[in-house]
């Protein structure tokens, strides 16, 4: 893939984020992802393995909203930096 195929994916794959996440109840459903993946408080945890399910619950609700938030520039640079592959 050339990085303008990648940059052309990434933009599409943002499209489909806010196609899906920008509906009529799309609020209420980020909202509920937000409290129960823990977005906006502290996934620690004394288990280990409690605080990893915490910490993945919240990088993938992380995840949807960077593609919701961040412009398409901004993701081709996380994407360029290398962090966007996790």
């Amino acid at each position: 893939m050339t990085g303008e195929d990648v940059r052309n994916f990434l933009f599409r794959r943002r499209y489909a984020y806010m196609a899906t996440f920008k509906g009529p109840l799309a609020e209420e459903v980020l909202a509920d992802l937000a409290r129960f993946c823990r977005v906006h408080e502290s996934t620690f945890d004394a288990d280990p393995r409690v605080h990893a399910m915490l910490e993945g619950r919240r990088e993938v609700a992380l995840r949807i909203l960077n593609h919701l938030q961040m412009s398409p520039e901004s993701l081709w640079d996380l994407y360029a930096k290398g962090q966007s592959g996790k």
